[in-house]
C-alpha cells in the first residue's frame, strides 16, 4: 500500500511539473532540463526565460497555500546550491538567475512565484 501512493505521489508530481512546462513554454521560455539531479538537491525545472536562467521548484497540495508551506529555507539554500552547480558544470558564467516557485492546487491550477527565493 505505501508503494502505491509512493507511485502515486511521483505520478502527481510529473503531471504538476509537466502543467508547469507547458505555462513557461506558452509563454516563450526554452526547456533546458527537467528532474536536474545534483549532489545535495534536485531542480524540478531549468528554463531560459528570455536573458533569464530559471530554477523551478515545482510544489504540489490541495491548495496553493498548503503548496507553499512545503517549501522550507534549507530546501531554497539546498536548490540555490544545486543550481551554482548545474551552471559550474555546464561551463555557464555570469548569467541573470531566477528561482522561480510554482504552486499547483488540487484542480491542476498553476500560481507562478517569478523570483520567490528572493535573498537566500
Amino acid at each position: 500500500m505505501r508503494a502505491g501512493r509512493g507511485r502515486t505521489a511521483d505520478l502527481s508530481g510529473r503531471m504538476a511539473e509537466q502543467a508547469v512546462l507547458r505555462l513557461y513554454l506558452r509563454r516563450g521560455a526554452q526547456m533546458l532540463a527537467t528532474r536536474w539531479r545534483g549532489q545535495g538537491a534536485e531542480i524540478d525545472l531549468i528554463v531560459q526565460d528570455g536573458p533569464d536562467l530559471v530554477f523551478v521548484e515545482v510544489k504540489a497540495s490541495r491548495s496553493h497555500t498548503e503548496a507553499a508551506l512545503n517549501l522550507l529555507p534549507a530546501q531554497m539554500r539546498r536548490i540555490t546550491q544545486a543550481a551554482l552547480e548545474y551552471c559550474d558544470r555546464n561551463g555557464i558564467g555570469e548569467v541573470l538567475m531566477r528561482f522561480d516557485v510554482a504552486l499547483v492546487d488540487a484542480t491542476g491550477r498553476v500560481e507562478l512565484i517569478p523570483n520567490a527565493f528572493g535573498a537566500v
